[in-house]
């Protein structure tokens, strides 16, 4: 699956594992990454494209707060979470 900015997805590896994260940018093999609550949107983090599984989830992030982001990853957590 292609990674693109909105996609949300999975992290795999590292102290993240298991959370889900919207992509904020693209950089060649890595992705900037946030949550809304410890990365905020102005202050994503960086990780290997090897280190996330994509989901089928993409959003506008155009007016996309903190706040917003991290009401609906908990959704998606909730939903994507179970399975």
């Amino acid at each position: 699956m292609q990674l693109q900015v909105g996609m949300v997805v999975c992290a795999t590896a590292g102290k993240e594992k298991d959370n889900y994260y919207i992509v904020t940018e693209l950089d060649g093999r890595a992705v900037y990454l946030a949550d809304g609550k410890h990365r905020t949107l102005s202050k994503p983090k960086r990780k290997n494209v090897k280190h996330i599984r994509p989901t089928k989830e993409v959003w506008e992030l155009n007016g996309l707060t903190d706040r917003a982001l991290r009401r609906k990853l908990q959704e998606c957590n909730a939903i994507l979470g179970g399975i």
